[in-house]
């Protein structure tokens, strides 16, 4: 696995963790763009909504679309992956620690 690879699969956990510490497991594209940046990955909102449709695409959240804003809410596979019961593929491995 490339670096780059590595790096997207983490930012792609980054999201889902994040999605899960909402209480209604839901952020817009704006607001994971800026959680990323905290978290070193610096990339553009085109990115991150590339990010979202494969991780829609892999059932792990759900995306709609409110005027020119994409939103993402966590599925279930993906609060799973979160939480260690299942592994999607493409998605980092969450650690034991969060």
């Amino acid at each position: 696995m490339s670096f780059d690879e590595h790096l997207t699969k983490d930012a792609r956990l980054v999201i889902l963790r994040e999605l899960a510490k909402q209480t209604d497991n839901r952020l817009n594209e704006t607001l994971l763009t800026a959680v990323l940046d905290t978290f070193g990955h610096r990339r553009t909102r085109d990115w991150v909504r590339t990010q979202l449709r494969i991780l829609a695409d892999l059932g792990a959240v759900s995306v709609t679309e409110a005027g020119p804003i994409m939103i993402a809410e966590l599925r279930r596979a993906g609060q799973d992956h979160v939480d260690r019961r299942i592994i999607i593929e493409g998605v980092a491995r969450p650690s034991l620690v969060a």
